[in-house]
């Protein structure tokens, strides 16, 4: 048997486990793309949902500083009343 030939039995096999071995990895790889872009989905539905939690919140807060409403919410639940003009005092240093 020649160099060539020898050289030929050895590098033969090896190619062989390259291809399969970056065959398996491709597949791997494929296989992991998907997972995390499954997660990218979730993650960004997550983002979007909070957003709107958000953005409900802060309608919320606007609503609560509004001085008509935090009137009426005392009138109805702490049975609260604003004292006439002539019994306010203004206090200043």
């Amino acid at each position: 048997m020649s160099f060539s030939h020898r050289i030929l039995w050895i590098a033969l096999p090896a190619l062989w486990a390259a291809a399969l071995a970056s065959a398996a990895g491709a597949i791997y790889l494929k296989h992991r793309s998907r997972e995390m872009f499954v997660e990218l989905e979730r993650l960004d539905n997550r983002r979007d949902n909070l957003d709107i939690e958000w953005g409900q919140l802060q309608l919320e807060q606007s609503a609560w500083s509004n001085n008509a409403f935090v009137e009426r919410v005392a009138n109805a639940k702490l049975h609260m009343a604003m004292p006439p003009p002539k019994e306010i005092e203004i206090i200043t240093p």
